[in-house]
């Protein structure tokens, strides 16, 4: 199966679609799944489940089965890839790893508020763009 589009969402943007529904980035998120796939790495999941266990999220899982069905939700509707370039341009290194899989899967653009991956914008020409952005582009 050929995926003509792909989109790399960072962390927080992930998980302020799934835990705020109607929300621009659920939106986004939803809109990029009906235009083509989401791009995840091993290392983008590491991080998302990271942060979904923070306990300031709490208050949005009232079973501790919900979070493992949410990260069982994105790895099912997402597509994994590998990246195998190290990228180090970033101000913070955290993000380093969007940029790698951005590459890795030739994504379509990048979806984020961090503006630290907006200073790069656009990045190898793929571009860099906030959740509303996104909406208005695609």
């Amino acid at each position: 199966m050929k995926i003509d589009k792909v989109f790399v969402f960072d962390t927080n943007s992930i998980v302020s679609a799934h835990l705020i529904a109607g929300s621009v980035s659920d939106q986004a998120f939803q809109k990029a799944l009906r235009l083509g796939a989401i791009a995840i790495s091993e290392t983008t999941m590491i991080e998302l489940v990271d942060v979904l266990y923070r306990k300031k999220f709490d208050k949005y899982f009232n079973e501790e089965q919900a979070r493992e069905k949410l990260i069982q939700k994105i790895e099912e509707y997402a597509v994994t890839f590998s990246p195998s370039e190290k990228i180090t341009v970033s101000i913070d290194p955290d993000d380093n790893m969007f940029l790698e899989l951005d590459v890795a899967s030739q994504a379509s653009c990048i979806i984020s508020g961090d503006p630290h991956l907006h200073a790069l914008n656009p990045f190898r020409e793929i571009p860099i763009l906030s959740a509303s952005d996104f909406l208005k582009v695609f």
